[in-house]
């Protein structure tokens, strides 16, 4: 079965908005103060519900389309790399060389996942 583009698309865009998800809940969890209403109330970890819906509801876009789950889902573990860079541009945090090192075998498990298919 061939992966249609356009469900690649998907699956990097719903990566995209996974990472931002992860950002909002982390900034939102900042800005907390474990009451209730900090949390019922805080725009960033609605954001993040947000991010993580639309994140499924492509999914299931990218999947009617057609495509192999082998070949997709390991797309989305580029999640990782984008939550990464999202990381080190809102809270300054490093990206060493093992991360890079890790951020390279993530693409190449990706590459050699849909080689096959």
């Amino acid at each position: 079965m061939q992966t249609p583009m356009t469900s690649i698309a998907c699956f990097v865009i719903a990566a995209v908005f996974g990472a931002v998800g992860q950002y909002l809940y982390k900034a939102g969890a900042d800005a907390t103060d474990n009451t209730i209403q900090s949390y019922l109330l805080n725009w960033k970890l609605a954001g993040g519900v947000v991010c993580y819906v639309l994140v499924m509801v492509l999914f299931v876009a990218a999947f009617k389309r057609g495509g192999a789950m082998s070949v997709l889902y390991p797309i989305y573990a580029s999640t990782f790399i984008w939550g990464a860079v999202i990381a080190r541009m809102a809270f300054g945090e490093p990206i060493t060389a093992t991360n890079i090192a890790g951020m390279a075998v993530l693409i190449a498990g990706m590459f050699l996942m849909g080689v096959g298919k």
